[in-house]
């Protein structure tokens, strides 16, 4: 069983970066064929893909994102992160880590963290 779960600060200032890790159990990040995603979703709204590490460590960003978006491991520690910068009261959502078998969309997705609530606020 795949285990997910993101962890990292509640509260960011805007301007600042966000940077949130998951970490996963009960299976490698460097398995063939699996894509490990960002997805967000703030208050009132739908899922956002965000982007996507590749088992292979290639990585796939959301247009709407890609300037802001960086997305790296650890395989070592069976880990990704995601690390948003100049974030805004706009970024303000539940964040989730998911692994799927392709990127661009949510919707490829089988295992899923709990997600981490993230507020932008000074």
């Amino acid at each position: 069983q795949v285990q997910l779960q993101e962890s990292g600060p509640g509260l960011v200032k805007p301007s600042q970066t966000l940077s949130l890790t998951c970490t996963v159990s009960g299976g490698s990040i460097t398995a063939n064929g699996y894509y490990w995603s960002w997805i967000r979703q703030p208050p009132g709204k739908g899922l956002e893909w965000m982007g996507a590490i590749a088992y292979s460590g290639s990585t796939y960003y959301s247009p709407s994102l890609k300037s802001r978006t960086s997305i790296s491991r650890d395989t070592s520690k069976n880990q990704f992160t995601l690390q948003l910068s100049s974030v805004t009261p706009e970024d303000t959502a539940v964040y989730y880590c998911a692994r799927g078998t392709g990127w661009g969309t949510y919707l490829h997705s089988d295992y899923w963290g709990q997600g981490t609530q993230v507020t932008v606020s000074s």
